[in-house]
């Protein structure tokens, strides 16, 4: 098998993304963390940037073992001393030094011939070689340039000595069928390539750096340059989770040393340190990428997990999948997520439970075990509806006297009742209490949030006595805290009247 080498450059490009500023302590805990996920070069910077940049890469090059250390230089003198002085202290130190090679950066950006660009990359790769024996040389825009001269530019500077020649799709223009067609006939036309690795570095302004870079690979591409969470420039660089998981999922004929239960944990950390979240349905480490809400992916997920699961979550770090309780879920998840929690419920308190999270999971995006225990609850504790609440409106706020209306029906007699109070749900309180008509007094009522969130699931409990001093409590819950508030306070009734009866 071809072994590929993984160059990551998650500290340089990545920390080029808009809004990133990573301080010397937290890249070097990024860089001992690829370490352990066992990448072969980390680019640790771009020296010549800021002193802070060149601490922070000296630093790296001092305390982490095993990769390669890379660090970026212009093909100027000045950035290559600079580039050195950095990562001369490292295991296995590497410059890599770049110029644009096409026509529009050559003209507009640079103001160069060709001939000029030349030479100074020869030069360049030339003055790295006192340094260092490993020296990478990258042609920047290299998709854009013209065929025969990035061929000669390529033959001249690995004859001055580079030992890496990379060929960036730097503003992510390229096809996948197109790059991979570069990567060969470069491979076909550059004369003495076989002395070197050829790498590429693809960037997804089209959304195909990881397309692309794979098409590279199967076309003789050898190293392969990409970022945890594909951070970078504008739209970013291939995500290395990708490009891994595809080599290793579709069972590629290639050989990278990653290790893979080390990349959520990667992921997460770039991701915390960075600021910059990764989105959900990001591809191999987003929240939903091991999430099922369907109820039909639901089912198959609980029979056999490759159904729906082309990567065993735990080969990247991740437990287990994660069933997603809403309103697209069948009865198979819910009632598997009971068993979880430990809720064996007959087949008609399945039924209505069930029924009662679907009424919920219409008003809220997710439904979390504290509202799956909460219905439960509500549901085991089934007490005669003597009473039943049909309807319920509330007019609350500043400057209005809070007034309730509500229709209850007792043994299909309609009861309607409104009232005024000091609160919404004292006005609903003596709208029931009026309704009713049954001796009681209210000793106690409470309300707590058992979910977070705007949307959260409020519980109500309410505690009223009898004209002997008995008991009886009600319990309720709904993301209108006024509802669950009324429905529990009839609850409590209900009971009092399934133990006492209606004197």
């Amino acid at each position: 098998m071809s072994k590929i080498y993984i160059f990551d450059t998650t500290l340089r490009d990545g920390e080029q993304t808009p809004g990133v500023n990573l301080n010397k302590e937290e890249k070097l805990e990024i860089a001992k963390q690829l370490a352990k996920l066992n990448v072969d070069i980390i680019e640790a910077g771009f020296p010549i940037a800021s002193p802070g940049e060149f601490e922070a890469v000296k630093n790296i090059a001092d305390n982490v073992k095993g990769p390669v250390i890379a660090a970026l230089a212009r093909a100027i003198p000045l950035d290559i001393d600079r580039a050195w002085e950095a990562i001369k202290g490292a295991e296995s130190p590497r410059i890599h030094t770049f110029i644009a090679t096409s026509d529009i950066h050559i003209e507009k950006k640079l103001r160069k011939t060709r001939d000029e660009v030349l030479e100074q990359a020869v030069s360049a790769v030339k003055y790295a070689k006192r340094y260092c024996n490993d020296v990478e040389f990258s042609a920047e825009d290299a998709v854009r340039s013209d065929f025969n001269f990035l061929c000669k530019v390529f033959e001249a500077v690995i004859e001055a000595g580079a030992t890496v020649i990379n060929v960036p799709d730097t503003v992510g223009y390229a096809l996948p069928w197109e790059f991979g067609e570069l990567i060969k006939k470069l491979k076909e036309n550059v004369k003495n390539i076989d002395k070197v690795i050829v790498s590429v570095h693809c960037h997804n302004d089209l959304g195909l750096a990881t397309a692309n870079s794979l098409s590279a690979i199967v076309n003789g591409a050898e190293q392969v340059e990409c970022t945890i969470n594909g951070l970078g420039e504008r739209a970013g660089n291939a995500a290395m989770e990708e490009i891994i998981m595809a080599i290793k999922v579709r069972r590629l004929p290639y050989e990278v040393g990653i290790n893979t239960q080390e990349i959520y944990k990667t992921s997460k950390l770039v991701s915390t340190l960075t600021g910059i979240p990764i989105q959900p349905n990001k591809a191999v480490v987003g929240e939903n990428a091991f999430a099922h809400e369907s109820g039909i992916h639901q089912h198959g997920i609980i029979q056999d997990p490759t159904t729906y699961e082309i990567i065993d979550p735990k080969m990247i770090g991740i437990p287990e999948s994660k069933i997603v309780l809403g309103k697209h879920s069948g009865k198979h998840a819910f009632e598997k997520r009971l068993q979880e929690l430990g809720y064996n419920l007959s087949a008609e308190q399945l039924e209505e439970a069930f029924k009662k999270f679907k009424e919920l999971a219409d008003k809220k995006k997710e439904i979390t075990d504290r509202d799956i225990e909460a219905i439960v609850s509500n549901q085991m504790r089934i007490i005669p509806e003597f009473y039943k609440l049909e309807h319920l409106q509330v007019v609350s706020g500043i400057g209005i006297v809070p007034t309730a209306t509500v229709i209850i029906t007792e043994d299909g007699e309609i009861i309607k009742s409104v009232e005024i109070g000091n609160g919404p749900v004292d006005a609903v309180y003596k709208a029931i209490s009026k309704a009713v008509k049954i001796q009681h007094n209210l000793e106690d009522f409470s309300l707590k949030s058992i979910t977070g969130g705007t949307d959260a699931l409020g519980e109500a409990v309410v505690k009223i006595s009898d004209k002997d001093g008995n008991y009886y409590i009600g319990r309720a819950s709904s993301t209108d805290i006024v509802e669950a508030s009324a429905k529990a306070y009839l609850r409590a009734i209900n009971q009092m009247i399934m133990f006492r009866g209606k004197d």
